[in-house]
């Protein structure tokens, strides 16, 4: 993709093609990809072997994985090339086995691997092979204009004891620790900044409870099982063999595993989380009111050139797929073209429509005679291509046509990705009507003038230190293509910090010179299509257990402590005075645990100050909204848990009837909920 890019990104007036053929260029880019893809891994390799990290060597490096599948789309190219790279791989020597994820016909000694939700039924093509599951996806990613996906705790868990139920002899999750896309780095199309995957380990590095505690308990149960796990030779006893050897009667909720230690005492079950629930909670700067402490300053993009030039870097009589022009270095890319009128000309004074068949993720409109935005319009439902068409105005004489083409991610992965197209890839028309006659003027074979990139970019007016100068004065909000900048500082304190973008429109933002990435919380998610309760039940699919609707999909991004200069580039128009930092931390902690179980609730960093609900019998509800149930215990469970816990950072509760008694719930298992505030 890289060399694809790098042949067709030098547009000149006079450029051609260099090869006579498809087939002869198509060749030549083959050989050069397999040429760089040989030396990318080569120099990866090596690097790993400088520092001794290969098992073979004495390091922590026990695999190396190679790629995953998309081969099957390209036939028999697409074999001859997935052996030629299991060749190259093992001409490497690295002395561990190499691994091809989701690549059924892995050529040996290559080992395939499953990636999913779920790989129980997996079956590795070498009867000689272990059972990998080298991608076990704890949640989904987060996309633009989309609801936030969320993958129950039972679940995952359920995935992972299954896997090894069946046979199963290697798990990585893929996430363990949520991060941040920084800069330009998302991908996508439209994929958010914030990579938390709905991980374990969040984003800002807290702890994701009850996933984090549930998959622990897990975790440390099968450690306590290693030799039998690893060293027996028959296959591991099911609990329908147990059921009918031993006549034992255990309770299997649905959709979940039981683990029986010593194949009589229940050790864990995937359904029955026995740890607790963090409620995590955005507070502002406690110190100092940060609001009132923001003075911005501004600056506008100059657009000069585009607006009323239509002046750029290279001219064409054709429209460019937006990849092939910039070669993806940067978000913006300007299409500019003069359309000229005589005074008598039939298209001046009627009514007139420019219309853009559009592949930009976001396109921008400008007219020199308004010298203004016309108009924007972005792509929604994951639907790429899309119509422009707005009325417009054109004077007699020279007119310029300014398009702003913006991507907001591109695709990297799947086959033929990066024939993926993006920008304005046309046709384009103006229409206009001439009594009963409609008159269309195509554009498309227009002379073309492009620029990649903005003037604010390349002048690096995100750096601390700018040599431009900057307005303090009638500071406007609400105003399209604008530079914003201020000083802060961070809240006290060691929790992480977060800036919050609510209010703003859709740019890019920099901290200390750094680009924390793309915003765009004025994309909001439907409002239909959230699960009030989360059913853990059943499959597992990206549309499942959807949080969030109504909300932007994205609006905290984590910065760093200290003194710290925020510089902002505003697209659509937003309002930075209701820009705010805050810190993220443990609110109040739940749990909802059966009877003879030991529970410990922690709050991260801070002690446990209040107790908000608690109840010993059948209470109801979820963490947050608990309620009493039919039955409840005499003993007054808040007073037992405040004794325990005011003033602890950590407390551990014996849930049973000695220490809260023991009410009548008609037979049913007894349980504790609680609710305490960090």
């Amino acid at each position: 993709m890289i060399d694809h890019m790098h042949v067709l990104s030098g547009i000149t007036e006079d450029s051609q093609c260099a090869c006579t053929t498809c087939l002869e260029w198509c060749s030549e880019l083959q050989i050069k990809h397999m040429d760089e893809m040989q030396n990318f891994t080569t120099m990866i390799v090596d690097m790993v072997k400088k520092e001794n990290l290969f098992a073979s060597q004495g390091g922590p490096i026990i695999l190396a994985q190679l790629m995953r599948n998309v081969m099957g789309s390209y036939g028999e190219s697409g074999k001859e090339y997935i052996k030629w790279c299991a060749n190259m791989a093992q001409s490497l020597d690295v002395g561990v086995p190499w691994i091809m994820c989701q690549q059924n016909d892995a050529p040996q000694p290559m080992l395939n691997t499953c990636n999913g939700f779920y790989c129980d039924n997996f079956v590795p093509n070498n009867p000689n092979t272990p059972k990998m599951l080298t991608e076990n996806w704890t949640g989904w990613f987060k996309q633009w204009g989309g609801k936030n996906p969320h993958r129950t705790t039972e679940d995952v868990a359920f995935s992972f004891a299954r896997f090894f139920q069946r046979g199963g002899t290697f798990n990585n999750y893929y996430m363990s620790h949520g991060g941040t896309s920084f800069d330009r780095t998302a991908c996508g199309p439209y994929i958010t900044t914030s990579y938390d995957y709905d991980v374990p380990l969040d984003e800002y590095g807290n702890l994701n409870q009850p996933k984090y505690g549930h998959l622990k308990q897990l975790h440390d149960v099968l450690h306590s099982m290693e030799r039998a796990l690893t060293y027996e030779t028959s296959p591991p006893l099911t609990l329908e063999t147990l059921h009918r050897f031993q006549g034992e009667y255990y309770v299997v909720p649905a959709w979940s595993v039981t683990i029986l230690l010593d194949c009589k005492n229940e050790a864990y079950n995937t359904a029955e989380i026995t740890t607790q629930t963090s409620m995590m909670v955005k507070k502002p700067n406690e110190a100092e009111n940060t609001l009132s402490t923001l003075k911005w300053s501004w600056r506008p993009e100059n657009m000069d050139n585009f607006l009323l030039k239509g002046k750029g870097e290279s001219t064409q009589t054709q429209l460019f797929d937006q990849k092939v022009v910039t070669n993806d270095q940067s978000d913006y890319l300007w299409y500019m073209t003069t359309v000229k009128f005589k005074k008598r000309d039939p298209f001046l004074g009627k009514s007139m429509s420019l219309r853009v068949n559009s592949n930009a993720h976001v396109l921008h409109v400008f007219l020199s005679m308004e010298n203004i935005l016309v108009s924007n319009q972005h792509a929604e439902n994951e639907k790429f291509n899309y119509v422009f068409e707005k009325d417009v105005k054109f004077k007699s004489g020279r007119n310029v046509i300014a398009l702003l083409s913006i991507t907001v991610g591109l695709a990297n992965y799947g086959a033929f990705f990066e024939s993926k197209p993006a920008g304005i890839t046309g046709p384009i028309f103006i229409t206009g009507i001439n009594g009963d006659e409609t008159i269309v003027k195509d554009l498309s074979a227009h002379k073309w003038s492009y620029k990649t990139g903005l003037n604010g970019f390349e002048n690096q007016l995100f750096r601390t230190k700018s040599m431009f100068k900057w307005s303090v004065e009638s500071v406007p909000f609400n105003r399209t293509m604008t530079w914003y900048k201020d000083t802060f500082n961070s809240p006290l304190g060691n929790d992480p910090v977060v800036v919050d973008h609510m209010g703003l429109g859709k740019g890019t933002a920099w901290v200390n010179g750094n680009n924390i990435g793309r915003y765009w919380p004025a994309f909001i998610s439907s409002e239909n299509g959230c699960d009030a309760k989360c059913n853990y039940r059943g499959a597992y699919h990206a549309e499942k257990c959807l949080t969030n609707c109504g909300e932007p999909t994205q609006r905290w991004y984590y910065v760093p402590q200290g003194d710290n200069t925020l510089v902002l580039f505003e697209e659509m128009g937003g309002n930075p005075s209701l820009v705010s930092f805050q810190t993220t931390r443990v609110g109040s902690v739940c749990a909802n645990v059966y009877e003879k179980t030991i529970i410990e609730l922690l709050c991260d960093r801070k002690p446990i100050s209040a107790i908000k609900f608690a109840s010993f019998g059948n209470p109801d509800g979820n963490c947050g909204s608990f309620e009493k149930g039919t039955c409840e215990s005499s003993n007054n469970a808040v007073d037992i848990l405040a004794q325990e816990c005011i003033g602890k950072e950590k407390c551990s509760i014996e849930v049973s009837k000695e220490k809260f008694g023991a009410p009548d719930c008609s037979g049913a298992t007894r349980k504790l909920a609680v609710e305490v505030i960090c």
